[in-house]
């Protein structure tokens, strides 16, 4: 088995020698041997850790949760509530309830632009405006959701 030094690792996985030594502090990269000089020698199992961390980020999973996914493999829990089929699919939902925010919002923007708004302020005072000014989830001035109050998309947000 052959040892990496941190920057033959670093280009290897395609990270930064910083970013070794923080996945080190954090736990997720094993504390390397020493050469006699000092320097840290890694196995090359490390660069698979490494792409795994970051296809793991890239899944939109934090450093918490990938430090969780790794303790599981390396000590043999493979318990299904620990496991990345469970993990997969609580991240799954996640990322659905994200998606159903970012198309309420796109649904918004789009009827703010179809209602002229131009001005925030004066949009604010718009009985018939889409964007949402209220506490609440309510549009407009009122506390509904602009439908409650009349809107049905068509309302205009001038001045």
């Amino acid at each position: 088995m052959t040892a990496l030094r941190t920057s033959e690792l670093a280009a290897a996985a395609g990270v930064n020698a910083q970013t070794l030594r923080y996945y080190e502090r954090r736990g997720l990269l094993a504390e390397p041997d020493r050469s006699l000089g000092g320097h840290r020698l890694y196995p090359e199992q490390a660069i698979t850790v490494l792409r795994v961390i970051k296809a793991a980020q890239r899944l939109g999973f934090t450093l918490d949760e990938v430090a969780d996914l790794l303790a599981a493999t390396r000590f043999g829990r493979h318990r299904t509530a620990t496991g990345l089929q469970a993990r997969s699919a609580a991240k799954l939902a996640e990322v659905d309830a994200e998606l159903a925010e970012l198309a309420a919002v796109r649904d918004t923007l789009g009827a703010a632009l179809a209602a002229g708004c131009d001005d925030l302020l004066v949009c604010s005072e718009s009985p018939g405006c889409p964007v949402p000014f209220g506490t609440g989830t309510g549009t407009g001035t009122g506390t509904g959701t602009g439908t409650d109050r009349g809107v049905t998309g068509g309302g205009r947000c001038e001045r």
